[in-house]
Formats: C-alpha cells, sequence, structure tokens
C-alpha cells in the first residue's frame, strides 16, 4: 500500500505508541482519522498530524460500546470517502496477581479488574476491526488492518487479563489475515517489548536499569522503532496474517 494520500484510522491516538503512529504516518502524506475515548488528548496529536503537513480528524469515542464504535467508522467513511487502514492501538494495564496469600487470607482478583481490560484490548480490537473490514469491503478498497499486541502474549506474572488479551488480538490479526484476502485486505499485528513511554519514564532509576538489563540490546525500545514496524507491514504488500516481535530479543 502507498501510505500517500492513504486514509488510516488509529485507535488510542491521543498520546504514546498511538501518536508516534500517527507523527510518521502523516509525515508519510497519510491522513489520519485519529479516535480516542478522551477526545481533549487528541488535540496535541491533530496538531503533529498538520505541522507533518497532512491532515486529520479527531473523533471521540469508547471502543468498547458498539454503537459508538458504527457511528464513528461512518463518520470517517463519510468525512474522508473513503478507509484503507487500521492500527488497533488503544489497551490498558490493569496488572495483578490471580491470587495473593497472606496470613492465610487469600485475596483473589476480581473479575472486574480481569473483565475491564478484556474489553478494552479484545472487544474493542474485534469492533473497530470489524467496522473498519467491512468498510473497505462495502467501498472495494484494499486496505490493512494492524493489531497491537505484545510480548506479554506469551503469559508474564501478573498480567493474567493482559497476557490473556494481547494473545487474543495477535490470533486475531492472523484469523483475519485468512479470511479477508479474498477482500484486498491484509492484515498483521507487532509485538512490542518494554517500550520507553511516559508511564516507564515515571519509573524509578533503579527499576529502570533492572528492567534494561534483562534485555539483550541493553535498552528499552523507541515508539518510534514501534512504528517504523507498522509502516513496513502497510508498504509491504505480501505480508499478511503475521505478527512482528520487536523486542530487542528479550523473552518473558
Amino acid at each position: 500500500m502507498k501510505l500517500n494520500n492513504a486514509v488510516i484510522a488509529i485507535t488510542g491516538a491521543g498520546g504514546g505508541l498511538g501518536q508516534a503512529m500517527a507523527e510518521m504516518l502523516a509525515a508519510q502524506g497519510a491522513k489520519l482519522a485519529l479516535i480516542d475515548v478522551n477526545s481533549e488528548a487528541l488535540n496535541a496529536t491533530l496538531s503533529l498530524v498538520e505541522k507533518a503537513g497532512s491532515q486529520g480528524r479527531a473523533y471521540g469515542c469508547d471502543i468498547t460500546n458498539e454503537q459508538q464504535v458504527e457511528k464513528t467508522f461512518s463518520a470517517i467513511v463519510s468525512d474522508f470517502g473513503v478507509l484503507n487502514g487500521l492500527i488497533n492501538n488503544a489497551g490498558i494495564m490493569r496488572d495483578g496477581m490471580l491470587l495473593k496469600v497472606k496470613d492465610g487470607q487469600v485475596n483473589k482478583m476480581s473479575l472486574a479488574q480481569f473483565q475491564s481490560v478484556l474489553d478494552v484490548n479484545v472487544v474493542g480490537t474485534f469492533l473497530c476491526g470489524r467496522e473498519a473490514a467491512s468498510a473497505m469491503v462495502a467501498s472495494q478498497s484494499a486496505g490493512v488492518i494492524i493489531n497491537i499486541s505484545s510480548v506479554s502474549r506469551a503469559g508474564n506474572i501478573g498480567q493474567t487479563n493482559y497476557s490473556a488479551s494481547k494473545a487474543a488480538v495477535a490470533t486475531m490479526a492472523v484469523t483475519w489475515g485468512k479470511e479477508l484476502a479474498r477482500f484486498g485486505i491484509r492484515t498483521g499485528a507487532i509485538a512490542p517489548g518494554v517500550v520507553k513511554t511516559a508511564m516507564t519514564e515515571q519509573m524509578k532509576p533503579e527499576a529502570i536499569a533492572r528492567m534494561e538489563q534483562a534485555i539483550p540490546l541493553k535498552r528499552m525500545g523507541s515508539a518510534e522503532e514501534m512504528a517504523q514496524c507498522v509502516k513496513f507491514i502497510f508498504e509491504n504488500d505480501y505480508f499478511t496474517a503475521r505478527v512482528l516481535e520487536i523486542d530487542g530479543g528479550i523473552r518473558i
């Protein structure tokens, strides 16, 4: 896919990886439909898109709400005339152990804590992927759908909910690639390792040092490096139904 003038939607575009991806794609000439539950957070991303010389529109949307997602993707097609790509980037973490036992007292991860992560990371990805694919098929436009997974999809202590969700979005990308190829739609996922974000910058220096020592390349990845992987998937027309691991060599 040529990125120049392609219309690409990004969920979770208000900051972090979503913002970095939007800025990179805008520099390639793509037009961006920016989606986030926090409408105000989208203003900064929209400014970066425009500064890069491209066009963008902001859409406030709770991706766990089916009606809001349907309305948002309908508005995107109405505003831009077409949809060529989607990055399912929005996600949350609510880490915790399945069980904690102290002094004979057992504390369990609540269903609400588990379900909240599945709702955003899995249900939200499903709804946005479905609506994006539907829009592409309706307009007979070739397209690309990319899910953001994680190295944690292999399973990680304290992340029952998050690991399960990131395994799910990876397998959805593989499944969709096999189902949607006949419509000219390619899919893929990236599985980042530890990425330098506003969240990691708040960690204590000694915690960061321990984390980086566990990574063979001895550093965290950057948002820009994750964006480069997304660019590769969009531009390589023989890539589909696969997961790119971009983790500095770390294995959980």
